[in-house]
């Protein structure tokens, strides 16, 4: 992942989740795998 996605973060900020965001749209990530990743819902 990124530099503004590290381990044991504890607060989704604005720009942590438009970086996640910006991943996933270019193909770095998908969306499967960022929800399992930070146990996220879809």
């Amino acid at each position: 992942m990124s530099e503004t996605l590290e381990d044991g973060f504890k607060r989704w900020t604005a720009k942590r989740k438009s970086a996640l965001v910006i991943e996933i749209l270019q193909g770095k990530t998908t969306v499967a795998e960022a929800s399992r990743s930070y146990d996220l819902s879809r």
